[in-house]
């Protein structure tokens, strides 16, 4: 039986990060962790493209042009999605969802989730290294093992 695993060895290619302005005090936070983790995975900052749009509702389609281009080993959205007291909330979150996973099953390419979708600046604050590690790190992380098992499953 044949079994399959990424790891986080330094990975081929080149990456794109799609970052949201939109609660930026988290998403500048979740970015940081993201490169710091590229870094010291072997993944030169020369070999990272970042693309920032207005919020996460925009992420998805510059993360499908990206991921389509045939430039990037992998894209990785950071946004922040802070409930509120209206129902935009769930509209925003579910389809940067829906769009990000689509993105990527319709390129082939990892596409990383690392929106955060919390309940408060504080949980968002937290998520993004405060307290309880760094989601951007995370979705790092998260491209490299798949880039690395996609490299294992084309040999």
């Amino acid at each position: 039986m044949a079994e399959f695993i990424g790891d986080y060895s330094t990975p081929a290619g080149r990456f794109a990060i799609v970052a949201a302005r939109f609660n930026a005090l988290v998403t500048e936070s979740l970015l940081a962790g993201c490169r710091d983790a590229m870094a010291r995975h072997g993944v030169a900052e020369d070999r990272i493209d970042v693309a920032w749009v207005p919020g996460s509702f925009e992420i998805p389609v510059v993360a499908r042009k990206l991921a389509g281009s045939g430039r990037y080993a992998a894209v990785i959205c950071l946004g922040c999605v802070i409930r509120g007291e209206t129902s935009h909330y769930d509209h925003v979150a579910g389809q940067a969802a829906a769009g990000v996973m689509q993105a990527g099953l319709s390129t082939g390419v990892p596409v990383i989730f690392g929106i955060l979708t919390t309940d408060s600046v504080e949980q968002a604050l937290n998520r993004a290294g405060l307290k309880s590690g760094n989601k951007g790190a995370d979705a790092a992380l998260a491209a490299i093992e798949m880039v690395n098992l996609l490299s294992r499953l084309e040999h």
